[in-house]
């Protein structure tokens, strides 16, 4: 791909991902980790554009999409979740399994670290678990061998391999703003937040976060399949 062609691939996604967070999302509760769209084109952004340059489009869109749509000034923290998201999307999607392997060990082995994340239910984050089997799952299959990522795309397979990433992705996301909320203390730092009322933000995120992340990876194994398809040979 030329690289005037890449660059206005990369314009043309952070676009899209500036109109879908500045959308605001449907009514949900308090501690809802998108308050905007974004999850639903932040992974596919990061399979089309690569690791790096989705990250890039996606910060772009989030950043401009948080000034549109103003939630308060701590959420420019938070929304970095969604580049980091696109980005563990494409590094998984192009075979890079240890940087997305490292990165989930790393802050799951720093939250059950901070004293806090013992006074939450340890099911709250069962999403984030079953990321992170699935995660090791594929990581087998790789090194085994039966399940190349770097091989020419297979149409029929395509579809597991996109929702996988999506999932991953999204969970990703997820994880960046747990870190910053518990280990990083900013539950009590931003919002002075006692621990009881952190319980009932965690028991309710429970439910409501895997919809989305279900719904995300509906709508990008859909979506992506035919976008992946006719920009195969074009991927970076």
């Amino acid at each position: 791909m030329k690289s005037s062609q890449f660059a206005s691939l990369v314009a043309v996604f952070a676009s899209v991902n500036i109109v879908f967070d500045s959308l605001m999302g449907l009514p949900t509760l308090p501690n809802d980790v998108w308050s905007g769209w974004v999850f639903m084109v932040a992974p596919l952004t990061g399979m089309v554009l690569g690791p790096y340059a989705g990250f890039l489009s996606t910060l772009i869109g989030v950043m401009i999409g948080h000034s549109i749509y103003f939630r308060d000034v701590y959420e420019f923290l938070f929304t970095f979740g969604a580049p980091i998201g696109a980005m563990t999307s494409g590094f998984l999607f192009r075979g890079r399994w240890k940087i997305v392997l490292i990165y989930y060990s790393a802050l799951l082995g720093v939250y059950f670290i901070t004293p806090v994340a013992w006074q939450l239910p340890i099911w709250g984050m069962w999403d984030v678990y079953m990321a992170y089997v699935i995660l090791l799952v594929v990581v087998a299959m790789m090194r085994k061998g039966l399940w190349n990522f770097k091989s020419k795309i297979k149409l029929k397979r395509l579809p597991y391999i996109i929702a996988t990433c999506t999932i991953i992705g999204l969970e990703a996301d997820v994880l960046f703003r747990i870190f910053i909320l518990v280990p990083c203390q900013t539950y009590r730092l931003f919002y002075t937040l006692d621990v009881n009322i952190l319980i009932l933000w965690w028991a309710a995120g429970a439910f409501e976060t895997p919809i989305k992340v279900a719904l995300s990876t509906l709508v990008t194994a859909i979506v992506g399949l035919p976008i992946i398809s006719r920009l195969e040979k074009l991927l970076p």
